[in-house]
C-alpha cells in the first residue's frame, strides 16, 4: 500500500493541496458494500490494537475497483496525528467482506522524525579536521610508548649483565683456559706426540 498522501486540485488552477492520510487514493467512488463496512474494519483492528487507541472513523476511501480503505483515529500515546487503516475488499458479485491489510499511517499533523543525513553530510569540516588530528596524535603516542619499551629493555638486559660480580667474571675466564688446554692435547694426542721429550728424540 503506497505510503504518500495524495493531492486534488482546486477550482482557479490553485496548487495541488495533500489530503489527510498517507495512502494514494485512486480517483472514483467507494465501492458503496465495502464503504458500509465500518464494523467489520474496525473489528478487524480491535483483534491487534487496544480498544482505548482507536478513535472515531474518519472515512472511507476508494483505492481501486471492489477494494477500499477504512480510516480511524489514531489515540495511542506518542502518535499524535496518526490515523489507522483497514483495506477491505470483495470479489465480483459477492457480499463478503474481506480483511486485506491494516496498520497505522501519518498525516500531516503526525510527528514524525527528521529524515536522515548521511555522516559525511552532517559533520561539519571543522569536525572532520579534528578527527585527524585525533588520529595522527594517537599515532605519535602509541609510537613513544613503543620507543619507551624498547629503552626499558635495554635498561633490564644492562642491569643483568652488571649484576655478575668478578668471581663469576673469573670462573669463566678459567672455564675458558681449561677448554683451550682440552682442544691443545687432543690435537697433540692426534698428532702422536704425548710428551715434549718424545717432539724432541
Amino acid at each position: 500500500m503506497a505510503g504518500q498522501a495524495s493531492s486534488s486540485t482546486t477550482a482557479g488552477g490553485a496548487e495541488p493541496r495533500p489530503r489527510a492520510g498517507v495512502p494514494v487514493w485512486r480517483v472514483g467512488k467507494p465501492d458503496a458494500l465495502l464503504a458500509g463496512a465500518v464494523g467489520a474494519a474496525r473489528a478487524a483492528l480491535l483483534e491487534a490494537v487496544d480498544a482505548e487507541h482507536i478513535g472515531r472513523h474518519l472515512g472511507a476511501k476508494s483505492e481501486g475497483e471492489r477494494l477500499v480503505t477504512h480510516l480511524f483515529e489514531c489515540l495511542r500515546p506518542g502518535y499524535r496525528g496518526w490515523q489507522w487503516y483497514v483495506t477491505v475488499a470483495r470479489v465480483s458479485r459477492s457480499k463478503i467482506v474481506t480483511v486485506s491489510e491494516l496498520g497505522v499511517l501519518p498525516s500531516e499533523d503526525s510527528v514524525l522524525a527528521p529524515e536522515w543525513v548521511p555522516w559525511s553530510e552532517r559533520v561539519r569540516p571543522e569536525e572532520r579536521e579534528q578527527a585527524i588530528l585525533d588520529a595522527a596524535a594517537e599515532g605519535v603516542e602509541a609510537a613513544d610508548e613503543a620507543d619507551e619499551y624498547d629503552d626499558e629493555a635495554a635498561d633490564e638486559s644492562a642491569d643483568d649483565s652488571s649484576d655478575e660480580g668478578p668471581d663469576e667474571a673469573e670462573e669463566a675466564e678459567a672455564e675458558e683456559a681449561e677448554a683451550e688446554e682440552a682442544i691443545e692435547a687432543a690435537d697433540a694426542e692426534a698428532a702422536g706426540i704425548t710428551d715434549i721429550d718424545d717432539e724432541i728424540d
